[in-house]
């Protein structure tokens, strides 16, 4: 696996998305409550990107449509319509800085 650096831990307050590209891929890292999750940022609805939507607790909310995933998991939470799940991926922080593993 490959870690990829997000960002040191001071620039990613609690409650906050960050958007990173690795290999064409588009990742959003969220802090929740200190804790560091990695999704793919691309809402499998209309292709919107997720980091310029909404995080409410654990869950990031589309700003096209609605959809709700789960920070954590990238499962769809809540959507009028069948969608899929967006993949997650592995955080890792070493000292005071955020590395995603793709």
């Amino acid at each position: 696996m490959e870690k990829i650096f997000v960002c040191k831990t001071a620039h990613l307050n609690i409650g906050q998305m960050k958007k990173i590209s690795v290999d064409g891929k588009d990742i959003v890292v969220a802090n929740i409550d200190g804790d560091y999750f990695a999704i793919n940022d691309t809402c499998t609805h209309a292709g919107a990107s997720l980091s310029e939507g909404k995080i409410e607790d654990a869950t990031i909310i589309c700003d096209w449509h609605g959809a709700q995933f789960e920070c954590r998991s990238g499962k769809l939470i809540k959507f009028p319509g069948e969608i899929n799940d967006l993949r997650s991926y592995d955080v890792v922080v070493e000292s005071d800085d955020i590395f995603v593993e793709t």
